[in-house]
C-alpha cells in the first residue's frame, strides 16, 4: 500500500493525535490502545508513548499502513 502523506501544521504532532488525524485509528481511545499494545512504529521503532513527538520526516507504521509526515508548505 501507498504511504499516507501528513501535512504537519506547527513543529509537531502527537503520536496518537496523528494515528486519529490520518484516519489509522477511529478514536483518541483507539489510538491510545493501539499505541499502549505496542501497533505504532515511529522511524521502525516501536514507541509506546501516546504523546511522542512526531515531527516532518518521519515515517509512522500500523500494521502495512504507513504515514509518512511533511512539513506543511
Amino acid at each position: 500500500m501507498d504511504p499516507i502523506a501528513f501535512d504537519l501544521r506547527g513543529e509537531h504532532i502527537t503520536l496518537d493525535a496523528l494515528l486519529k488525524a490520518a484516519g489509522l485509528a477511529g478514536s483518541g481511545g483507539e489510538a491510545k490502545t493501539l499505541i499502549q499494545q505496542g501497533g505504532a512504529a515511529v522511524n521502525g521503532e516501536v514507541d509506546l508513548r501516546r504523546g511522542r513527538k512526531v515531527r516532518a520526516g518521519d515515517v509512522v507504521a500500523v500494521g502495512q499502513r504507513s504515514v509518512v509526515v511533511r512539513a506543511a508548505a
